[in-house]
């Protein structure tokens, strides 16, 4: 898919039909010469220390302020409408920057993703030197909300309790938010997101009859393909009251209910076994000091044979999570490095089997999510109001940005009980379905393990 085209001008808080806009008005002028040079020697040092991206910072008195490296079309211009926001801008830069966008007070011509890719990028090679101090200045500025039990509820009451009508205009059908699986690269979201669904089945070696625990359900799409198409028995938790009204509303009209349980409660009251633990985007949310007890959980909850897999946003190192993310977003979220995933399998010896990095499938699913988005976006306004349209369109560009300059990766873990000798030898069942042209949605049998269950 290609990059989404936010605007090919300006785009304005005072916008009424989505992106789009015939005209600019020009933001109050503070007088020429009001860009003091000490203003213009900090914005050119911030520049620096994030890499010198192509971007041009146009002042409110018409200056602008640019490394030496940007020039041509390549050069994407950054409106600030007043020094007040500058001066945000140079004392807090990574909240301050997308806040303002929300705000209305700063504009970025042309394409917003296409922006954000830019100055990830450049953020990404910059040496690590030139921003530890931004880093931990935004650390004292900005401490991050906690993952206590009642502090979980609050957090996920903050973005997924907004309204499933929200959702419903840019998901897919299934209502999956997280990142697809795109075995062909020209893949319909819908078929990316059931893709998904059966590659981590394929994994984990799901077998008719076999009993599902899945820790963070969502609207409980993934929980309804496993009980519909692999004939297992799922307990799913979450702690979103709406996204468990939909998910067990769905269930009953679909004729699940009796294969489906969906469970308002949070993780660490997980209770039964089963012989497959799942968790699809839910570790992010869990704080890295509730590793050692989430580990605790699932040891208790799997049987002797048992399995599992953690699909989980994450870091190549331990990284504090973008300040304005956190705050405006994902309160609580804090995507783990490899190493920091230690103490989940750890101290019960849980083997884990094989980690894939899935970083550019999270970046195509986050194109097809702002492409449909914006489609919807006279329809978010009306609902909401237009600082929201730019806060979601920040927060969706400015992820997009983050996976294709890896700062961020999409981790899934394979894990298994220690002396589990009976799944399959190779990978090759993961791919059987496509070697056959048998890759429909939702088509994928059971796979066959190297020594069945009845022979262990």
């Amino acid at each position: 898919m290609e990059p989404v085209t936010i605007s090919s001008q300006r785009t304005s808080i005072a916008e009424s039909a989505g992106p789009q806009i015939t005209s600019v008005t020009t933001p109050p002028r503070e007088g020429r010469g009001s860009g003091a040079a000490i203003e213009k020697w900090l914005l050119r040092r911030l520049l620096a220390a994030v890499g010198n991206p192509p971007l041009a910072m146009v002042l409110w008195n018409g200056e602008e302020v640019a490394p030496e490296s940007a020039f041509g079309e390549d050069v994407v211009r950054v409106h600030v409408h007043s020094r007040a926001t500058l001066w945000r801008i140079l004392l807090d830069p990574f909240f301050q920057f997308p806040e303002s966008y929300a705000n209305g007070k700063l504009e970025i011509d042309g394409d917003l993703e296409r922006a954000m890719c830019l100055v990830a990028r450049c953020a990404a090679q910059a040496p690590p030197v030139a921003t530890r101090w931004l880093t931990y200045f935004e650390k004292a500025l900005h401490w991050g909300s906690r993952t206590t039990l009642a502090a979980s509820q609050k957090n996920i009451h903050h973005h997924y309790d907004i309204g499933n009508d929200f959702y419903q205009l840019w998901l897919d059908e299934n209502l999956l938010y997280t990142c697809a699986y795109f075995e062909d690269p020209n893949a319909s979201l819908e078929a990316a997101q059931i893709a998904k669904m059966d590659h981590v089945c394929r994994k984990v070696v799901l077998q008719p009859g076999e009993t599902v625990i899945e820790a963070g359900c969502g609207w409980g799409g993934f929980a309804l393909h496993m009980a519909r198409h692999y004939g297992v028995r799922v307990r799913a938790y979450n702690i979103s009251r709406e996204q468990v009204n939909f998910a067990r509303a769905r269930a009953k009209a679909e004729g699940l209910d009796d294969r489906v349980e969906f469970i308002l409660d949070d993780w660490r009251n997980i209770t039964g076994n089963c012989d497959v633990f799942l968790s699809i985007g839910m570790l992010e949310h869990v704080g890295l000091k509730n590793y050692r007890r989430l580990g605790d959980v699932i040891d208790r909850a799997l049987s002797p044979s048992g399995r599992g897999l953690i699909h989980t946003i994450g870091r190549n190192r331990h990284e504090v999570l973008d300040p304005w993310i956190e705050r405006r977003i994902f309160p609580g979220a804090q995507p783990p490095s490899l190493s920091e995933m230690g103490p989940i399998f750890e101290p019960h010896q849980l083997s884990i089997l094989e980690v894939e990095n899935l970083r550019m499938h999270y970046a195509q699913t986050l194109r097809h999510w702002l492409s449909r988005y914006e489609e919807s976006v006279e329809t978010v306004r009306k609902n909401y109001d237009a600082r929201f349209v730019r806060m979601w369109r920040m927060y969706l560009a400015g992820s997009v940005a983050a996976f294709d300059s890896g700062s961020l990766q999409l981790f899934q873990v394979l894990f298994a009980r220690p002396r589990l000798n009976e799944l399959p030898l190779t990978r090759a069942h993961q791919y059987t379905h496509l070697a056959a042209g048998g890759g429909q949605p939702g088509a994928s049998q059971p796979v066959q393990p190297a020594v069945s269950w009845e022979e262990r």
